[in-house]
């Protein structure tokens, strides 16, 4: 029995896990169920605890370029102080709740190139199993499709999307990375910006637009950036066209001077991004184009990455994912 459950902290013998996600994509703040399949191994052992993590792959700008990375950005205990008996098969039920900046993956049903996953941690007999890897789907908040169906019906075209990892000052961000959606401009604004920016930092009380334009340069003045910011409430009814439209405006129209009002719908002055620079990498092999259509905001895969790709790749994406990756 000694030798059995030794066997099982060093993984032969013990028992497995298979955690099983609800269906459908959960929400930013949203609940996320799912069960934790049990299986018993060769003896009886002691779950000490069960521990979902959430996994992002994340973009680091440095010294030498960029890389990308695995990093937990949220862990829960579900279940724990329990004994699994040799054979045994339990099934542990589990609702926990998604941070408000959990990245959005999808946007009406289409992949954005945004790879997140679920771990589950067994710790059994005084060992731990990094066990069980899932990929997890976030679809947007109702304020964030209504900003970005506004963006496609203006004529802005989906570019990339990808995690950022660093602070955008001045704001409220609690996550260590931020989540950037980029665009190609509009042909209204072709002649002043070469890209723009969104990112969506939402919270209990509402969300904040943090707007980014790559502004062309002049005959004599070369190009640079110019960022700005919004709130909105989640149940906000407006017009949302004329609301961004405006807001875009104010974004070209910005130069040295930020001096803007505070409060919802209007620019709020403040610092620039941290471990932000110029130059950012799209999703891997993301062939994705997003068009304004009656519905909204469509996206269509154009021969680059579909959903199942995605999903396979997270593996190995996080498998170099350390401990020490959670600060």
């Amino acid at each position: 029995m000694v030798f059995k459950r030794l066997l099982g902290s060093l993984g032969v013998g013990g028992p497995t896990v298979d955690t099983v996600l609800d269906p459908g994509a959960a929400l930013p703040g949203g609940p996320l169920s799912g069960q934790v399949h049990l299986k018993g191994g060769s003896a009886d052992f002691d779950i000490e605890h069960i521990t979902l993590e959430l996994i992002a792959r994340v973009e680091v700008e440095h010294e030498e370029g960029e890389s990308e990375g695995g990093i937990v950005f949220e862990r829960f205990t579900v279940a724990g102080g329990f004994r699994l008996a040799e054979g045994e098969e339990r099934a542990v039920p589990f609702t926990v709740t998604l941070p408000w900046e959990t990245p959005v993956t999808e946007l009406y049903g289409q992949p954005l190139g945004i790879v997140l996953g679920v771990r589950t941690e067994l710790a059994v007999a005084g060992a731990k199993d990094k066990g069980d890897l899932d990929p997890l789907a976030v679809r947007p908040l109702p304020a964030q499709e209504a900003v970005l169906q506004a963006l496609g019906q203006l004529g802005f075209g989906f570019k990339s999307a990808d995690l950022e990892y660093g602070r955008i000052h001045g704001t409220g961000q609690t996550l260590p990375f931020y989540q950037e959606v980029e665009l190609t401009p509009a042909p209204q604004y072709a002649h002043a910006v070469n890209e723009l920016e969104v990112t969506f930092l939402a919270h209990p009380g509402g969300m904040e637009v943090v707007l980014e334009a790559d502004k062309r340069g002049g005959l004599f003045s070369g190009g640079h950036d110019a960022l700005t910011r919004f709130a909105v409430g989640h149940q906000d009814v407006r017009d949302w066209n004329t609301e961004v439209d405006g807001w875009v405006r104010q974004l070209v129209e910005h130069r040295a001077a930020y001096g803007a009002h505070g409060g919802y719908g209007h620019a709020d002055p403040y610092g620039h991004h941290g471990e932000h620079h110029d130059g950012h990498r799209s999703g891997p092999g993301m062939g994705t184009a997003i068009a304004a259509g009656a519905a909204g905001l469509a996206v269509g895969v154009a021969g680059g990455l579909v959903a199942a790709e995605v999903v396979d790749e997270i593996g190995d994406a996080f498998e170099d994912e350390g401990e020490g990756d959670e600060g």
